[in-house]
């Protein structure tokens, strides 16, 4: 008999570390730094029409300006505070290593914004995702001062509501992208609290504050 225990005891051990596993690749491949390329690749190369007319080198430049001032510039930032030794770690775990990379983030978001938003040739719906990160990512900054709010879930929830913008104002038929996100920010969230990086509430705060940004920027730009 405890032989039969220590050895489901053993099982269910081995599948904990299974699924922590899958949901540590799972946070760093969906991480928010990342999702606006994913983004970007989706406007570009698989949606119909959002970029028609752009040339090839055009749509480089287009992807090289997300990735300068959307990954690039953020990571770094991080990186540079980190070997400075303004926050503990990388990975951001508290809320005080939060807030000056909330407000560098949110400047290289602005930036792009005013890119995108100037240059008329750019398809509405790439600035108001900007304009949407930019305002997600102002907004974690006030939360940030009462909890800990999943930047996941901002991530994975602007994503989700700029398909669902899409859905509703786009000429592409959206079922299946909007199902595969639907499907990916349900496997991130869950994945951030199997390895207990957030309490369920802050990964709610953080989809809804990713939701509203993007609803915001779009009734303001459009």
């Amino acid at each position: 008999m405890d032989s039969i225990i220590a050895e489901n005891e053993k099982t269910a051990t081995s599948n904990g570390i299974v699924l922590k596993s899958i949901a540590h690749l799972f946070s760093y491949l969906l991480h928010p730094v990342f999702v606006p390329l994913y983004v970007i690749f989706f406007l570009i190369y698989i949606h119909p029409f959002a970029f028609v007319g752009f040339s090839p080198e055009e749509k480089i430049k287009t992807i090289f300006i997300v990735a300068l001032n959307l990954v690039f510039f953020p990571l770094l930032s991080v990186l540079l505070l980190k070997a400075l030794g303004f926050i503990e770690s990388i990975y951001l775990r508290t809320q005080k290593d939060r807030i000056i990379p909330y407000i560098a983030s949110g400047i290289f978001f602005f930036w792009a914004y005013t890119v995108f938003k100037e240059q008329h040739r750019y398809p509405s719906i790439l600035t108001i995702y900007v304009f949407g990160i930019f305002l997600a990512s102002s907004a974690a900054l006030i939360t940030n001062i009462y909890l800990k709010v999943s930047m996941h879930a901002i991530g994975m929830g602007g994503w989700l509501a700029l398909f669902l913008l899409m859905s509703f104002n786009d000429g592409m038929l959206m079922s299946w992208p909007l199902a595969l996100v639907i499907l990916l920010t349900g496997i991130v969230c869950t994945s951030r609290m199997l390895i207990n990086a957030h309490q369920p509430k802050e990964i709610y705060i953080g989809l809804l504050i990713g939701i509203l940004s993007q609803f915001v920027a779009a009734y303001i730009i459009l």
